[in-house]
This record gives structure tokens, sequence and C-alpha cells, in this order.
């Protein structure tokens, strides 16, 4: 109790300041005065009913130190920084004092009459000052009528020689020795104190009993003809032998609750220098009508035969906290009464159908945080009355042995799937596990009589769904926090995992990675009060994706960025903090309702910010300003229609780029339709003139086939009278038995243009290289462009400079390709017609040119 306020007075203090908070002052019935650096006990109005003093330098308070305050109740002199003297009678003027707080002064004179006239106190407070025997021995507290609790802690007390006058004190229930020098406590010393009921008694860390060599026959019982409802002799080192002797010593002693932690009794892992307690230990305490046993925080290794039998009325058994690794048959034999069983924080690997023998009653099972890894099958099968398990953060890979009871608690062990077994409970927890396939969601939400179902900080994130979801009437809570839902929903599994729960009240799916909400994934859950989607990656809510009946939602620590308020229009309460609003015109309806709403927003204001712009990043919501926004409104829709517009006409202008190139060989035929179509008399070839030929087709005569194809039968007249040229070449036209260079002199000088067919076996044919020859020397002869060359084939531009008469040509000249896709070919010849036929003038204005870059016709 001193500590707690010791504590609560520092933490007091020490804020005030940051706070704001004066640590001196009077509100009408209450005086602070904490650390106000006072000497003397300060004069206060007669109404005051608290006076708080602590933490000050007051050294001496007499029968003249206070005024008289009839309505005053509490006094708190503790903790005074300088040595306190208290004179006779010191608080007479107090008469209806209930409590006195002393506790953390050093009292360095205590008048025996210094609590005189108090006879309404209820509690008095002496913990830490300093005080020995003699306040025990003296009669210090005559005539105390109404004293309660009596707390001397932490003093220098060593015997418990109680004066006479603690006969008369009827209304004393709890006294307090902790933290003393009391060595031995026998009947005689407490003899004042027999007839008594005493709610609570404290001989906690005194080193009772174990620093001393005891004869108990002569000691006999300290508590004899009293009734004790809980003593605490904690920390005092007791081994087997000293709790075994003290047991047998209080024989008949009525004692409700002891409280015995912090001993030194078993042998602890690895050791065998100390025992265990066994049958004999307790024994003694057989007729004390002992409802509560506390033995927690020790070293106890195993629970032996028996060693509990005495014990037939006990109902609470705490053995927390020690190192038991074992425990033995019929370790927990005559504990027919027992109903709450604490066993965690132990070293238990496994346990065994014998176990739990003898307990017909137990009805809560704490094992938490023990190693257990494997339990037999029928270890909990027979304990009828059991209604609470707690397993929690174990070694379990498999719940084959779960009875079906009310309550239980299965998180933090190491379960990765469940069995499908008969299942009862009203409480399943089974956070902190590895599960991870969602059938065994399904599975738990097929439990009858279900209620709550905790499964948080899993690895839920698939299913294999098998069958299809079964109505549950009975569940009201669903917590499914901090899995990974997102993995199987983006899949397309498992949408319809809450479709039978139509009674659900709560379901949290905090944490949950969800960028997204399956469409209708709540529509079934008509009784949906609360719900929770904190720290999840939603952007975005649409209209149906909440239940129609939602009254709360989370939806902090999300990215929502314009969220709609008709969303929440149906909520009573709802958290939108932590996410990240683009404070922009769109956001105008949101601000507007968030100004002007009903719904309770919880969370600070300060903690719903602008993200976005940047310029704003940080802003509070209630402080950004929509002003303006109207107008910005009416452009946005005009650059909306403007955006449309350009859109529109761009992507029909790329369509139409794209079909023409696409079909342009039929573009180009329609073309050529429509002209023929404009001049009806179109001109098939050139008037007679000083040519002979309209072109001379110079080419290899490996490549005959290929130009005969391509060329000749859709230029040639002789070929079609279609077509509208006279071409010449060397196998229809050459002089048969003529010198071959005068052949091609001949058709050089003869024809129009000289178009050079250039492949691969063009450059390899030296006749075809001799008349690329002559038509050049033509070219400068008459300063013309009479030459045209074709490229056909994959022949590169480092093929051409290879040769000297081409190499000259491509630097200077443009010359064409051979179109590779078939489409192009029309137009090809198209543009091979238009040189053949290009003007004399013309050519004369473009042989003057220099041309630098090369076109390539594909």
């Amino acid at each position: 109790m001193g500590d707690c306020l010791d504590l609560l007075l520092g933490v007091v203090l020490l804020t005030s300041p940051a706070l704001g908070i004066s640590s001196c002052f009077f509100n009408g019935w209450r005086a602070v005065y904490l650390s106000c650096n006072l000497t003397q006990v300060p004069q206060v109005p007669n109404t005051t009913k608290s006076l708080l003093l602590s933490f000050n330098y007051i050294r001496t308070v007499t029968a003249t130190s206070f005024p008289f305050l009839e309505q005053l109740q509490l006094l708190e002199l503790g903790t005074q920084f300088t040595p306190l003297t208290i004179s006779r009678e010191a608080f007479r003027n107090l008469p209806n004092l209930r409590i006195l707080d002393l506790g953390g002064s050093q009292i360095d004179f205590l008048h025996p009459d210094a609590f005189q006239g108090l006879s309404h106190l209820a509690e008095l407070r002496l913990f830490y000052c300093g005080l020995s025997d003699a306040v025990l021995k003296d009669g210090y507290f005559r005539n105390l009528a109404s004293l309660t609790h009596l707390d001397l802690s932490k003093n220098q007390i060593q015997s418990l020689y109680l004066h006479p006058s603690f006969r008369e004190l009827n209304s004393l229930k709890s006294i307090d020795f902790s933290l003393n020098n009391i060595s031995i406590v026998c009947e005689h010393e407490l003899k004042p104190l027999q007839g008594k009921t005493l709610s609570f008694l404290s001989l906690a860390a005194n080193h009772l009993y174990s620093s001393v060599s005891m004869d108990w026959k002569k000691c006999l019982n300290p508590f004899r003809n009293m009734v004790l409802e809980t003593l605490d002799v904690s920390g005092n080192g007791w081994g087997v032998d000293v709790t075994r002797n003290f047991s047998n010593a209080i024989n008949g002693s009525q004692i409700f609750s002891l409280v015995l932690t912090r001993h030194t009794m078993g042998s602890s892992f690895g050791f065998s220098n100390l025992k265990d307690p066994d049958q004999h230990t307790f024994a003694g305490l057989a007729r004390s009508s002992m409802i509560q046993l506390d033995i927690s925080h020790g070293h106890i290794f195993s629970l032996n035969f028996r060693v509990f039998e005495t014990l037939q009325e006990l109902k609470v058994l705490n053995l927390a906290c020690n190192k038991i690794n074992s425990i033995l048959r019929n370790a927990f034999y005559g504990l027919d009464n027992l109903q709450v069983l604490n066993i965690s924080h132990n070293l238990l690997g496994e346990l065994y159908n014998y176990n739990f023998d003898g307990l017909p009653k137990v009805a809560y099972i704490d094992l938490q945080k023990n190693h257990i890894g494997i339990i037999q099958d029928e270890t909990f099968k027979f304990l009828r009355k059991l209604n609470t398990l707690d397993l929690r953060d174990n070694a379990l890979k498999t719940i084959y042995f779960l009875p079906s009871i009310p309550n239980i608690f299965l998180g933090g062990n190491k379960l990765v799937t469940l069995p499908n077994i008969p299942l009862t409970a009203n409480f399943i927890q089974l956070s902190e596990n590895r599960l991870e396939n969602l059938n065994d969601l399904y599975f738990l939400l097929q439990v009858p009589h279900l209620q709550i179902l905790i499964l948080n900080q899993n690895r839920f994130s698939f299913c294999h769904q098998n069958h299809a979801p079964s109505e549950n009437p009975s569940l009201e809570k669903l917590f499914l926090g901090e899995n990974m839902l997102q993995l199987a929903w983006e899949a397309g599994s498992c949408w319809d995992v809450f479709k039978g729960l139509s009674h659900l009240q709560i379901l949290y799916l905090n944490k949950n990675y969800l960028n997204f909400l399956p469409p209708g994934v709540f529509h079934h859950l008509t009784a949906l009060r609360g719900l929770s989607l904190k720290d999840n990656r939603l952007t975005v809510l649409s209209p149906g994706d909440l239940p129609a009946n939602l009254e709360i939602l989370d939806i902090s620590g999300n990215q929502l960025l314009s969220p709609d308020p008709d969303l929440f229009a149906s909520l009573s309460a709802v958290d939108l903090t932590h996410n990240k609003f683009i404070c922009e015109c769109e956001l105008s309806a949101f601000i507007h309702w968030l100004n002007q709403t009903n719904i309770t927003i919880y969370g600070s204001p300060a903690d719903m910010y602008c993200m976005y712009p940047n310029s704003l990043a940080g802003v509070s919501l209630y402080s950004f300003s929509t002003e303006g926004c109207e107008e910005e409104e009416v452009l946005e829709s005009l650059k909306f229609s403007l955006f449309i517009l350009v859109t529109v006409t761009l992507t029909l202008f790329l369509v139409v780029i794209l079909m023409v190139k696409k079909f342009r060989g039929f573009c180009f035929i329609c073309y050529k339709k429509a002209l023929s179509l404009l001049f009806k008399d179109p001109i098939k070839g050139r008037e007679s003139d000083t040519y002979k030929y309209d072109a001379y087709l110079c080419f290899s005569s490996k490549d005959f086939e290929w130009v005969q194809n391509a060329l000749l039968k859709h230029l040639d007249v002789q070929y079609s009278p279609q077509n509208r040229f006279n071409l010449c070449f060397e196998e229809r036209d050459f002089m048969p038995g003529e010198n071959h260079i005068a052949n091609i002199q001949d058709a050089v000088w003869s024809s129009r243009k000289i178009v050079c067919l250039v492949s691969r076996h063009f450059l390899r044919d030296g006749w075809c290289l001799e008349a690329f020859s002559y038509a050049q020397s033509r070219c400068l002869a008459d300063l013309n462009g009479a030459l045209i060359m074709v490229v056909v084939g994959s022949l590169s531009q480092f093929h051409l400079m290879k040769h000297q008469p081409i190499r000259g040509f491509v630097q200077k000249q443009q010359y064409l390709r051979w179109p590779e896709d078939l489409q192009d070919v029309d137009w090809f010849l198209n543009k091979l017609s238009q040189c053949i036929l290009k003007e004399e003038k013309e050519r004369k204005k473009d042989s003057a040119i220099q041309l630098q870059s090369v076109t390539t016709i594909s």
C-alpha cells in the first residue's frame, strides 16, 4: 500500500508542473500542499475534508498545530524531508479523521498518546517510519475503537509483543507487518488478538522462522483462537521443513487463504539438494478450512504423490511460476472441491491421461506459458465440470485432445491446421498460431454455440473450399486481425466466408493488407454493429461495401484519398484518422460533411490531415478551406469536356492512321481508281521523241524470272497493252551476235532512263557493273539524272559501298529499295513510273542538288 501511495504522489508531483497544475491550492473542501516547502501546518478553512501535506519540511506536530477541523476526514503527512516529532494528542482537533497517513516520514519521536482523541480513525498508515517494537508494546493505539487497517510495514520491528490494548480494537481487520525483521512469532505474543477475525494479516519478507533455531513445542500456535481470511507469509525463504513445521504448529487455526509465494521449496531443474513438497508438507492444514493456497514463485519441480490430500476444502490452488516438470499419479488426490488450478509459467512438456485425476469439480485450469508439445487424448475427458482451459503460449501442434468445454484458450502455439473433431464451445481463442488455410475458419464457424472466436495474428491467406458455409446463429464476435486475407481474396476465393453469420455483431479485419473489399462480402452480416478495417491499404470505399445496419466503423490507418461522405450517413461513430487525404476541391463534399455531421468522429482532429499536395502536407482537414471550389468545379467540367473531345479526336486520328498503314495497299488501289475516274483518258505512254526506249532495265540474268513477274508484266507494253512503257532488256532487245559492249552502249544511249536492279547477283555480274558504269558516264555527259538504282533484297549499305561505281552513286544520289511488304508493290511501281516519266527540265534542276540522305522504300 505504501509503495503505491509513494508512486502515485511522486507521479503527481512530477507531472503537475508539466501539466500546468499547481501543487499548492485549496478548492473549497480539499487542501493540497504537496512539495510546497512548508515547515509547519498551514491554516485552512474549517470546511476542509482532505488535507495533503506530503513532501514538505514539517518537523513538529503538536496539539495546537491544527485548527479545529471538524469535517476533516483525510490527512496525509507522509514523506517529510526532515525528521518528524509528533507530540501528545497532536490530532485532537481532528475529531472525525478517518484516514491518517504518516508513511515514509522518519519519526524521531512519537508520544504514546499521539493518537488519542481519534475515535473515528479507520486507517492508520505508519509504513517506513523507522518504528521499533515499542510502538506495539507501549499502547500507542489505545482507544482507537474504529481502527480497521493498520500498516506497519517497512519498519524496524523485531518482535510482535502486543500491548493488551489490542484486545480493545474490535474493528481491526487488517494488519501489515511485512518487510520488518520479525524472526519469531509465538502464541503469547499475539494473545491480544485471540478471538478476533482478521481479513488480512501480513508477515511477508521478515525472514520469519528461517534465520533462527525454533522450538516449535515451546512456541505453540501463534494464531490460536483466531480466524484469518488471508495470511501472507511470502518471501520468508521457507523450505519444505519450515513449511511442514509451521503447518503443524497452526493446526486447527481457521485460515481461509494462505499466501506462501517466493518460497524455497523444491529441487528446481537440474538439482536434488532441496526437497519438493510431499504428502506431509501441508498435512497440518487439514483442519484449517483452507479455501485458497498460493505457493507460486518457487522451485517446485515435481508434484508428488498425494501432496495436497489433506486440503479437502481447497477451492483455489496457485502453483504458477515454479519449475514443475512432472505431475505424478494421484498428485491432486483429495482435492475434491478444487475449482481453480493455476500451473502456468512452469516447465511441463507433456500431459498424460492421469495428470488431473482427483479433480471432479475443477472448472478452470491455467497451463499457459509452459512447454507443452503433446497431450494424451483423455487428459481432460473426465473433468466433467471443466469450464475454462488455458493452454496459451505452449508448443502444441494438434488439438485432438480438446474436450467440448465453454472456454478454450489456445493462442501462441504452433498449430498449422485443425483436425475435424467434434467440438462444442462458447469462446475459442486461437490467436498467434500458424493457421494458413481458411478451411480451418469454415470449420470453426460450424462449432455449435460458439459466441466469440479470436483468430488474430495467424497467417490466413488461401483456401481450397470444398463445402459451403453453414449458418451459425450464435457467433457474435469474430476477431480476424493481423492475417493475410488479401492474398485469398485477390485470388477470387473465399468471398463467402461471412455468408452464414447473420447474428455477428462485431468483426475485426484490421491489418490484413486489404486493398479492396470483395463485392457483397458483408452483405449477409445483417446484425453487424461494429467493423474494424484499421491499418489496411484501402484507397476507396464504394456504395454497398458496408453492411446496411453498421453503427461503428474504424477505417483509420488506410489510404483513403477522397471518401464519399454518403457512405457514413447511417453510422453513429467512425474513425478516419491517419488516412492519405488529397486536399483538393474533390474533397470539398467530405470536408463539408466533416464540419457539419452529428456522427461521433473518433480520434484527435490533428490526426486527420492532408497528405497531398505537398504544400498542404500535415494540415488538419478542419483547417482546410474549400473557398473557390464551386468555380473550379465548373472549370473542371469544361476541362473534362475538352479532354473528352480531344481524346475522341485523337483516337479517331490514330485509328485512321493505323488503318491507312495497315491497309495502305488497298488504299493506294482506291486512290488510283479515283484518279482513273477523274481522268478518263490517261496517257499510256509518252509522245515520240529521240529515245527509242522509255527505260533500259539492267539486271542479272539470274534474276530474270523475278524481274519478269515483278516489273515487266506491270510496266512493259509488250507484256500487256494496259502498260505504258517501252522497255529494253538484254534477253529480248540485245542484237544476237553483236558485241556485248556495243549492245550495252546502244541500250544506255537509246533509253530515256536506265534502271539498274541491284541484287546480290547483280554485284557478282561483271557485265551488270559495266552497264552501271556506262549509265553513270551518260549521266555525266548529259548532266542529268538518267540513272535510277533499285536495291533488291537485303543488301546493306556496307555491301553497296564495297563497289566503286555504286559507292560513288550512293554517296551523291538517292536510290530506291524494293519493298518487303507485298501491299507496297503497287505504290512502288507507281513511284518508279514517276521517276521514269520525270521531265528533263526537272532532272536538270534535281541534278544540281547534292543529296546527302538515303530514302529507303519499304
